[in-house]
């Protein structure tokens, strides 16, 4: 008996040690020399703080800033996942006509399919250029800047196709927000100088 078992121990052993040790080793120090910013979660910073990843959406509700998908997970990312309803789910169609009417009356546009559904991950930090570009008179007006120039950003923003072959075109929007911070910052509040005399 131990001569059949001898040979499935040294088996099991020895491709614990290639398939869990060596191998994830070998390919995790692969990916820190060739592709260091992506093996470390494509962080964004600013000066020695991290504020986010471009990989992972964040929700944005104020007026001056590009809003996200919806999130099935509420940007979660210990809870990432879809919602799981399906077409026929009266949840579901109730939930996006309820985001479809309150887009169309924020924007005066028909809403972009993007615009209200959630991504399958609920965290998909990306949007169509359609659904930023069409978000940009609520931040211009937010920002008090031109409109035009707002929509220029925004359109200098797209990202295209990986390998000019798959994907679609798309727009970061916590990369997007950043380049907004950068080119028309925030108007600063009013102080009321009359309430000191």
């Amino acid at each position: 008996m131990l001569t059949h078992l001898r040979p499935a121990i040294t088996l099991m052993l020895g491709f614990t040690l290639l398939t869990g040790l060596a191998y994830p080793l070998a390919m995790t120090g692969l990916a820190q020399t060739l592709f260091p910013a992506a093996a470390d979660g494509s962080l964004i910073t600013q000066g020695d703080r991290v504020i986010g990843s471009s990989l992972v959406a964040q929700p944005f509700a104020e007026a001056a800033y590009l809003h996200p998908r919806p999130s099935a997970s509420d940007w979660n990312a210990a809870g990432t996942g879809a919602s799981n309803l399906g077409p026929t789910s009266a949840l579901l169609v109730a939930t996006v006509a309820e985001r479809r009417a309150a887009w169309e009356a924020e924007t005066g546009a028909a809403a972009p399919i993007d615009a209200v559904t959630a991504s399958g991950s609920g965290l998909d930090p990306h949007v169509s250029p359609q659904t930023a570009l069409a978000q940009a008179d609520r931040v211009a007006a937010a920002r008090g800047a031109d409109p035009a120039a707002v929509r220029a950003l925004i359109a200098g923003r797209v990202e295209g196709r990986a390998l000019w072959l798959y994907g679609e075109p798309r727009v970061n929007v916590l990369q997007a927000n950043i380049a907004l911070d950068e080119g028309f910052p925030m108007p600063m509040p009013r102080t009321d100088d009359t309430a000191a005399e």
